[in-house]
């Protein structure tokens, strides 16, 4: 429930900032009479996240067997690599959001086009909606359905209160720290959902199981009680996991370090650059 509740947490607080973003500028110059547009897309956004997590739930019930085994763990696989591209985008991209979306706004008023205005608002949103809806099923697979629901519930509440905060107020709140460690945890998160979508595989006969148990220390700490529960939730942990399991979860740990890496050392090759146009 607690991954649950920080994917929608995060990924609400980010559309809630996005359509703060496009409320607040068109406030700045006057046209407040065109929330409604605004609004319509945010709407049509919503509506479409929840038939596509509703869909791919759907799916999931009708597959039995084999089907259902390597379905569950695609979805995995899929969600892992849009978690991962989305954190990097973000922590690329985050600075010029702002800019984008008020020269998009700004042109979509130029061209006295409703259905513009509706429509950056449906894309920015509806992105951050595929997004929770394909972190939603994948959760879902490897832990209790209804636990993860509560928790995306609970998250997705608590951003858009935040988020209504920090548009009423006058405050403006450094979210940089916050982005950083939500990315921190979600990529722990997706480490785990990475070797689980391995295990699925594995049941599926699709990848060889080499090594069923690398170690077993679930008279240690059970993988079913609370505690073991609540980690397998948050990092994937598996008391008895097997060799690719392992080799998949240190795999993608590198692959991420490595590519934090490269974007930080691209950041700085860059800024002599802009400095000096």
């Amino acid at each position: 429930m607690i991954a649950a509740a920080l994917i929608g947490f995060r990924e609400g607080l980010e559309a809630a900032l996005i359509v703060g973003i496009v409320l607040g500028y068109l406030r700045k110059i006057n046209q407040t009479k065109r929330y409604q547009d605004v609004w319509l897309g945010v709407a049509l956004a919503v509506g479409f996240s929840i038939a596509l997590a509703w869909g791919l739930q759907r799916l999931e019930l009708e597959l039995e067997g084999r089907m259902e085994e390597i379905f569950e763990g695609a979805t995995m696989f899929l969600a892992v690599l849009v978690l991962t591209w989305m954190i990097y985008w973000m922590r690329y991209q985050a600075r010029l959001i702002k800019s984008s979306l008020e020269r998009n706004v700004q042109r979509a008023l130029d061209a006295g086009d409703r259905r513009g205005l509706a429509t950056i608002a449906f894309v920015a949103v509806f992105r951050e909606g595929v997004e929770t809806a394909l972190f939603f099923t994948a959760a879902a697979f490897a832990i209790e359905g209804e636990e993860v629901l509560v928790g995306l519930i609970l998250g997705l509440a608590s951003a858009i209160a935040l988020g209504v905060a920090l548009y009423a107020s006058t405050t403006r709140l450094e979210l940089r720290w916050f982005f950083n460690i939500t990315s921190l945890l979600l990529l722990i998160f997706a480490a785990g959902l990475f070797a689980h979508g391995i295990h699925e595989f594995q049941e599926a006969a699709i990848l060889p199981t080499i090594y069923p148990d690398v170690w077993d220390v679930n008279h240690i700490l059970d993988e079913n009680s609370f505690l073991g529960e609540l980690l397998k939730s948050l990092t994937g942990y598996n008391g008895n996991p097997s060799f690719m399991e392992v080799l998949a979860y240190v795999g993608y740990w590198v692959f991420t370090i490595l590519g934090i890496r490269w974007l930080v050392e691209r950041n700085l090759t860059r800024r002599p650059d802009q400095a000096n146009p």
